[in-house]
């Protein structure tokens, strides 16, 4: 998981599919209810204390991020933020 610039709100939230071995350093290595999220080190800045989910709807079914403290706003869709 990771944060690029770009979408709406001027940062937009990033998921790849990788090995659980994927870990390079400086990244965090989260493990829980069976999954392991890898989010490199200075995304995790920008997402430090959220929390992910997965979501299904008639558009998609995807991981999100939900209740991101470190954001100021984000867009319509939930893909997209702006940061403190």
């Amino acid at each position: 998981m990771g944060i690029e610039a770009g979408g709406c709100s001027g940062f937009q939230y990033t998921f790849n599919l990788c090995a659980p071995d994927a870990a390079e350093e400086g990244d965090v290595v989260v493990h829980q209810d069976g999954m392991t999220f890898i989010v490199d080190g200075v995304s995790m800045e920008f997402v430090k204390g959220s929390m992910i989910d997965y979501e299904e709807d008639l558009m998609r079914a995807s991981f999100v991020i939900v209740d991101n403290p470190q954001a100021e706003s984000s867009c319509g869709c939930g893909s997209s933020f702006l940061a403190k």
